[in-house]
């Protein structure tokens, strides 16, 4: 015997239970199965009246599972694509500028050991585009990959805080 298709309301608490998901993706996600576009946002405006739809919460999910692993470009990114409010991106991606350096150093030794920086251009290209992939800043990657990164001198080119 068949089991009833499930409601609207039931896939989006589907949904919400695998991860936390923006109302924007909600409503991507869940437009092919509504009947009429009043009763998509009927139901999400209810999920979100009792808190099952959070836009912080979402945010907060982002930096949690990919902060370690990426750069802040790549994750306001994934956080614009969510469709959340562009003041709540910008907070978050402004949290995630002050660890750039420790985040992009981490990857780069987990991903190239705890090896000297690289030696030679065809090296030092691959070591950057691998950075550069996750999103991390242009001066974050030379500085990784120069080997700078280890003291607070700045190099000749760097831009220095005033």
């Amino acid at each position: 015997m068949a089991l009833p298709p499930l409601s609207l309301k039931g896939r989006a608490l589907r949904l919400l239970g695998t991860r936390e998901h923006s109302r924007a993706e909600l409503e991507r996600k869940l437009a092919a199965h509504a009947t009429e576009p009043a009763e998509l946002a009927r139901t999400l405006d209810e999920l979100q009246a009792k808190g099952f739809i959070s836009a912080q919460r979402v945010v907060d999910s982002v930096l949690h599972r990919r902060a370690a692993r990426l750069g802040a470009a790549r994750i306001r990114q994934e956080l614009q694509q969510k469709g959340l409010e562009p003041a709540l991106v910008r907070d978050a991606v402004a949290g995630l500028q002050a660890t750039e350096l420790q985040r992009a150093q981490a990857v780069w030794h987990k991903k190239f050991g705890a090896s000297p920086p690289a030696d030679g251009p065809a090296e030092r290209a691959r070591q950057m585009r691998f950075l550069a992939a996750r999103g991390f800043g242009g001066d974050t990657i030379r500085r990784v990959v120069r080997g700078a990164a280890d003291d607070d001198t700045p190099a000749p080119g760097d831009a220095v805080d005033a």
